[in-house]
Parts: C-alpha cells; structure tokens; sequence
C-alpha cells in the first residue's frame, strides 16, 4: 500500500511543477516569408510584411538570402533612413543569417549591397515585452484560451506518461 501511495505523491509534485512552468516559446520569423530576403517590387514591400506582425524579446528573424547576392546590416535610424553605413552596428554577409531581438525597442536592418536599401531592402522591427507572433488571425477571439488550452493538453500528455511508467 506505501508504494500506490508513494506514486500519487511523487505524481502530485509532477502535477504541481507542470502546472507552475509556463511554456516559453520565441517566434521565428522568416524575414519577407516566401519572397524573402531580396530586392523587393516596391518600396514597401517590407514595411508591409512586418506591420501585422508582433516582434517579441528573444524571438528570431531568419534573413533568407544567397551570400553574396545580399546581406543584413544593422544600422540606427539616420542611417536607416539614409542608407549610409558610417557607423553600422552589425553587419552580416553569410546567408542565411539568424538574428535574435534580445530586448524591447526599435531595431533597423537593410541589405548594404548596391543601392538595394534605396530600393526598399530595409526592415524596421520594433519589439515588444511579450510573445511575437505573425499577425495571422486564429478562430479564438481570446488569445489566453488557446494558450490555457495548450498548457492543459501538455499537462495532461504529461501525467498519462507519469501514470503509464509507474502503473
């Protein structure tokens, strides 16, 4: 009978840790989704792109391009706004190129080939203490019952292996 009982016990405590860790997930973000990371058609292609999206600390954008065809430069906003590369913060010539938003505020990226920033190869992303996500709508119209309802499923996966490997 000690043993049944140790098993809820050490059951419970799983239970109760479930329960207390909240699933932590960055969101990638493929810079420019199936068109990615080139000279676009218009001046606000990117702009556009990036406007429904929420951009959240810790998520990534993945700059899909061919090294040498095109790069990712990390600029502040004069230099943004001027294509200029006096004082870039980062610069990145390797494609694909993965870059983490590691804090809220507002970053600025263009490619620094040619005059493909003129031509609208640039990126403002501005990023938020919270989840990113892609703007896409979802059927619930209350974001916390889809994560509630995810945390419950993963849960509740948990505890059927817990009960599987001991009983």
């Amino acid at each position: 009978m000690m043993g049944k009982m140790g098993v809820v016990w050490f059951l419970s405590l799983a239970a109760m840790a479930c329960l207390m860790t909240a699933p932590v997930a960055a969101f990638t973000h493929i810079v420019g989704g199936s068109f990615g990371w080139k000279t676009p058609q218009n001046l606000t292609f990117y702009r556009d792109w990036a406007k429904p999206r929420t951009f959240g600390v810790g998520d990534k954008l993945v700059f899909p391009f061919r090294t040498g065809v095109h790069s990712v430069v990390e600029v502040n906003e004069q230099e943004f706004e001027k294509c200029t590369q006096n004082d870039a913060i980062n610069m990145h010539y390797s494609g694909p190129t993965t870059i983490e938003l590691p804090k809220t505020g507002t970053f600025f990226y263009y490619c620094g080939v040619g005059t493909h920033c003129e031509a609208g190869q640039k990126l403002k992303v501005t990023v938020v203490n919270g989840e990113g996500s892609s703007g896409a709508t979802t059927v619930t119209s209350d974001p916390s019952a889809h994560n509630s309802s995810a945390a419950a499923f993963e849960v509740s996966g948990m505890l059927f292996l817990l009960l599987w490997a001991f009983l």
